[in-house]
């Protein structure tokens, strides 16, 4: 795979894990925000421990989770689905590591909504569903677009867990991340340091567009 298709399969692939990463990113942060349960300080530590642990120790976690004789990979095996060593454990690795962004982000925006909208739509009928997708999520709309892009470029940067369940294979599971590394150690500095280039480029963009989103009137994240 040459310099661009490494950075096209990386683009896509964090882009896959940003969208992985929404269904179980939305529901842990409106926990968090509204939720008041036994544990809720564990399940806020818990989210949180990629961001602290090595990155190696996740991708370690991880595969012994979906490995073939893992608990969840044993599963997914009968169902014919491979995950380590494919572009799949990338996503999976890119999606896990940009979680914890994504859920702080959109949990402290889901935390300035006005809860008297929602009072007010439920007193009209509307379910918890409905006040969710119709009040609360549209008010927390600029907190959710500005951790999605964060998680993009969490995403974009993962090494540690990628290079432990997907490995470094060229044309399959090689991202930006895992390239610069594979061609420093080879002796391709020449190569390296652009990747270094076009990976800081795009990430200075996500970056720039995430605090944009934040910094906008009324939005605070």
């Amino acid at each position: 795979m040459d310099i661009w298709g490494i950075t096209a399969f990386t683009i896509a692939t964090a882009a896959l894990a940003t969208l992985l990463m929404l269904p179980p990113g939305l529901f842990l942060a409106w926990l968090l925000a509204r939720g008041r349960f036994h544990g809720r300080l564990l399940v806020d530590t818990a989210i949180s421990l990629p961001l602290v642990m090595p990155p190696v120790a996740t991708g370690l976690m991880l595969l012994a989770l979906v490995a073939p004789r893992g608990p969840l990979g044993r599963l997914l095996a009968r169902a014919g689905v491979d995950i380590v060593f494919t572009w799949k454990a990338v996503v999976l690795a890119m999606a896990v590591m940009g979680l914890p962004l994504f859920v702080r982000t959109v949990r402290a925006g889901l935390e300035q909504v006005d809860r008297r909208y929602e009072a007010a739509a439920a007193t009209l009928g509307a379910g918890p569903f409905r006040v969710f997708f119709t009040v609360t999520l549209p008010l927390a709309r600029p907190a959710v677009l500005a951790g999605a892009v964060l998680g993009f470029a969490r995403a974009l940067g993962e090494f540690g867990a990628t290079i432990m369940i997907a490995g470094s294979i060229p044309g399959s599971t090689r991202t930006l991340a895992v390239a610069i590394y594979s061609f420093a150690e080879t002796g391709r500095d020449g190569d390296a340091a652009l990747l270094v280039a076009v990976s800081a480029a795009i990430a200075f963009v996500a970056l720039a567009l995430s605090n944009w989103i934040s910094s906008r009137p009324g939005v605070q994240v």
